[in-house]
């Protein structure tokens, strides 16, 4: 980080005259207008009063409490997991001459003796803090000397035993409404289904707490999941139209991860792994690169969180199935921060479903906690399935609705073709029955299409009536339907059978011809991806060598400074700068993202830039 940076310079337009949260969004941050309920969760913090504040991402959730926090006297605490999360925000803040620091693992123990003096002289107004160490006794009394304001607690879910992404560190910071008497407290995510929420209040014990739940819809965010079929020649074409676009894509294991990323650089493309057993020097040096530079794709590992807050990721790329839709929703919301066109890919298949349920089945915890791992699994499978509009289906999942189709999923745009399954299920049931429910899906497809192998024949299944009976379609369309069968839970997956497919109680009326059963045509071919775009999304080809330029002029600061360039201004903002062209002070103000402090930092280079030549 740049030392040279000062951090007061935002106080010049909050000390000595009478303020407003309109006024500091202005001034300080350069945005004109607040978004959703942003004003309203301002307020309720300014009035003392504790929250409960459901937005996606990138709607806009720092705002709530950071703009407090230059109207409260004393210092906000944000407690935050993410470490990187907290580089980013402390960095973004600093750019716009706020008193901000962290406390986590990362500093030294004269980094922090730093920090603790910067906060006894008044110098920090947002300290974030990592849960873990907020709840030591020794940082909670140094902490209890200060005056403190708010307390931001951001991503509330991680309170939920239930939840997707359980923390056991926070379950101790329901002490703070006893460490901190009388301190409004505002709990912050992104995800979290209507059960979730009642434990976040119930857990953090928030006093009869405002709650603000936006909707969950992120319109710029087309959705399309695909059968995998060849998941390396799937993905290639998928990023074939993103080559040099920042992406993130999640493999389940470490292994794969590293492998794929080693396979992308092979073909062009500058991938690089970030998982949990990479040494830190390795993981901090890719996960910069990613911050830094375009066209850099992060492979990552589905359980470990980045908490990066990249702005202009483009895509997000599932290569196996997550744990459960609010992963899901969490990963994918890492795509579109700012709001342009992003796209959310993911392919899957049987042994995706084989192996998660193994993992669930064979895991250690309870069984309350399996059959609710079950139940969203079972809810994220028939989400893949859908052959209705996607997103209207996901953000049911979160009690949000959607009254018409979105447009902009893989459903809607190319409607899978529904066929009648009830003969072909029939037959692959069957298949499973007289097999003895003692074999995987490849097997049982072996022996419906016919297979002459010797495992076949060794087991005397070439001499069964089921021999052969499916030898009209082709493995992958079994596949397809097998898979189907497995979601809607007409087949059940032995764990401890190593994947053996068994008959379930729901099988019994298919097979004796009481129920017809529709299923989805996946198609054999995979089509190629259209990229998603939004109107007015592009830049105008004669502002384009204007852009470009802009783009070089906040590279060369964001290296001068030691920051992302996204810190300096987003990329919409230079897309407003092209299309605007300001040529002074008053102008330059006027543009989204442009506020007092970076005016007077960047706003001369810009304009250089901006002004034609004499």
């Amino acid at each position: 980080m740049n030392t040279t940076v000062r951090e007061d310079s935002a106080y010049r337009y909050t000390r000595g005259m009478t303020t407003s949260p309109q006024s500091i969004l202005t001034n300080v941050f350069g945005y004109h207008t607040f978004r959703g309920d942003q004003e309203a969760v301002i307020n309720a913090a300014l009035g003392g009063q504790d929250s409960l504040v459901l937005q996606p991402t990138g709607g806009g959730k720092s705002i709530c409490y950071q703009i407090p926090a230059l109207l409260m006297d004393g210092v906000t605490l944000v407690v935050s997991p993410l470490i990187a999360l907290m580089q980013d925000q402390v960095a973004a803040l600093r750019q716009l001459g706020i008193g901000a620091a962290f406390l986590n693992s990362t500093l030294t123990g004269e980094e922090q003796s730093s920090v603790y003096q910067r906060l006894a002289s008044g110098d920090i107004k947002l300290l974030y803090v990592a849960p873990e160490r907020l709840i030591q006794s020794h940082t909670i009394q140094r902490l209890k000397s200060l005056k403190v304001s708010l307390i931001a607690i951001d991503e509330a879910h991680c309170v939920s035993q239930w939840g997707h992404d359980f923390r056991v560190d926070y379950l101790s910071l329901g002490q703070l409404a006893e460490h901190f008497p009388g301190v409004p407290r505002m709990a912050l995510t992104a995800t979290a289904t209507s059960d979730v929420r009642d434990e976040i209040i119930q857990q953090l014990q928030l006093s009869r707490p405002e709650r603000f739940v936006a909707g969950f819809d992120r319109p710029n965010i087309r959705y399309q999941v695909q059968a995998k079929v060849d998941a390396k020649r799937q993905l290639l074409a998928f990023l074939n139209d993103y080559r040099g676009d920042a992406g993130i894509i999640y493999c389940m294991s470490r292994k794969k991860t590293e492998s794929t990323a080693e396979w992308l650089t092979k073909e062009g493309l500058t991938a690089l792994p970030y998982h949990a057993g990479l040494d830190s020097m390795t993981r901090a040096e890719n996960q910069r690169q990613f911050i830094s530079k375009d066209g850099v794709i992060i492979v990552a590992t589905i359980a470990f969180g980045m908490g990066i807050d990249k702005p202009d990721v483009r895509f997000i790329a599932h290569l196996d199935l997550p744990k459960s839709i609010e992963s899901y929703y969490q990963e994918t919301g890492r795509a579109g921060r700012d709001g342009e066109p992003s796209v959310a890919w993911m392919v899957y298949g049987l042994q995706d479903v084989v192996r998660l349920s193994q993992m669930v089945d064979t895991s250690q915890a309870d069984e309350a906690r399996k059959r609710n791992d079950r139940s969203k699994l079972d809810a994220l499978l028939g989400w893949c399935e859908v052959t209705n509009c996607r997103r209207r289906s996901l953000l049911a999942y979160f009690g949000d609705e959607l009254i018409e189709d979105c447009g902009n999923c893989d459903v809607c745009l190319n409607p899978p073709e529904v066929f009648d399954g009830t003969e072909a299920a029939k037959k692959i049931l069957s298949a499973v029955y007289r097999t003895g429910q003692r074999f995987g899906a490849v097997y049982v497809i072996d022996v419906l299409m016919g297979k002459d192998s010797d495992r076949v024949r060794q087991n005397g299944h070439d001499q069964l009536g089921v021999y052969g009976i499916g030898a009209e379609l082709e493995q992958q369309q079994w596949r397809s339907i097998l898979r189907q069968l497995v979601v809607l839970g007409l087949l059940t997956v032995d764990s401890a059978g190593y994947g053996a497919l068994q008959l379930s109680d729901r099988s019994r009326p298919l097979l004796r011809g009481e129920v017809d059963l529709p299923l989805r045509r996946d198609l054999l071919v995979t089509r190629k991806a259209r990229k998603a775009k939004r109107k007015g999304a592009d830049i105008a080809d004669e502002d384009r060598e204007l852009f470009e330029a802009l783009r070089e002029c906040r590279k060369k600061l964001a290296d001068e400074n030691e920051v992302p360039p996204y810190v300096i201004f987003h990329d919409s903002t230079l897309m407003q700068m092209a299309a605007d062209k300001p040529t002074s002070d008053v102008a330059l103000l006027a543009i989204s993202g442009v506020g007092q402090t970076k005016l007077e930092r960047y706003g001369p280079s810009f304009l250089e830039v901006l002004r034609p030549n004499d």
